[in-house]
C-alpha cells in the first residue's frame, strides 16, 4: 500500500492519523510505515554514491549529525556558509537521483497536510546517532518559501522541537516515532524547530540509530 492510498483511506484524518501542531503545521502518524522498505532501499542506494558525512558549521562546529542528500540539489555547509549545491563536494560529482519512492511520499504527505503539488528538489538524508542533536534553527536556505517542508522520521524516537517565529519563543515537544511525517508551511514554514539528543535504544530495523529525511523545494 503505497501512503497515498494509505490517506484515502480517511475523508477526513482522525485525531489518532493526523496531529494539528499550529496553523499550515501538522503531523502524520504512522504515514510513511507502508513504504519503510523502499524508502530503507533508497537510503542505502543513494549513501552508497553519497556516503555519511559530518558537516562543519560556518562557526568552525562539527555537526553531530551525520548527512547526504539526494535530489537535484544538495544542502551543505562549511566555513563559507550554508548553501545547496548541485554537488558534491565531497565526491565532485552530481548527488544522486532522488529515488521515485522519495519522491512519492512527499508529494503524499504534503497533499495530506493540505498542500498540493510539492515537488520537492532536495531531500538532506540526516543520521542521528545516540547522543546526536539539532538545535533551533529556521530552515531559511530556500529561495522560495511557499512550498512547505516535509519531515520523515524512521528508526530510533525522537523528540521534535517546534517553536515560534524568534529562538527565544517556547517550544512545544512533540514525541516522533518511526513512520511518522511532519509537515509544515505556509503561516508555520518559518518557525524555529529542532531535535532532542536521540535517546540510548534498540530499533528492529535499523538498531541504534535515528534516519531523517526532509524533503525542499529550493526555488
Amino acid at each position: 500500500m503505497t501512503a497515498d492510498l494509505f490517506a484515502d483511506l480517511f475523508n477526513e484524518a482522525p485525531p489518532d492519523w493526523r496531529e494539528d501542531l499550529a496553523p499550515g503545521a501538522v503531523v502524520l502518524r504512522g504515514f510513511a510505515l507502508p513504504m519503510v522498505p523502499a524508502l530503507l532501499a533508497g537510503v542505502e542506494a543513494v549513501t552508497a554514491s553519497a556516503p555519511f558525512r559530518h558537516l562543519v558549521t560556518p562557526g568552525g562546529q562539527t555537526m553531530s549529525v551525520a548527512m547526504s542528500n539526494t535530489g537535484a540539489l544538495g544542502w551543505v555547509s562549511d566555513r563559507r556558509g550554508y548553501r545547496y549545491d548541485a554537488t558534491d563536494p565531497q565526491t565532485g560529482r552530481p548527488w544522486p537521483a532522488m529515488p521515485a519512492a522519495f519522491a512519492q511520499l512527499a508529494l503524499d504527505a504534503a497533499h495530506a497536510a493540505g498542500f498540493d503539488g510539492f515537488t520537492p528538489q532536495a531531500c538532506l538524508i540526516n543520521r542521528y546517532a545516540i547522543g546526536a542533536r539539532l538545535s533551533l534553527h529556521q530552515d531559511k536556505d530556500e529561495l522560495d518559501y511557499d512550498h512547505p517542508i516535509v519531515s520523515v522520521s524512521l528508526g530510533l524516537p525522537a523528540v521534535f522541537l517546534f517553536g515560534g517565529f524568534e529562538r527565544s519563543d517556547r517550544q512545544a515537544r512533540i514525541p516522533i516515532a518511526h513512520g511518522d511525517v511532519v509537515v509544515w508551511g505556509g503561516p508555520s514554514r518559518l518557525r524555529y524547530h529542532g531535535v532532542q539528543p536521540i535517546k540510548p535504544g534498540v530499533h528492529p530495523l535499523l538498531g541504534d540509530v535515528r534516519i531523517n529525511l526532509t524533503f525542499r523545494k529550493v526555488r
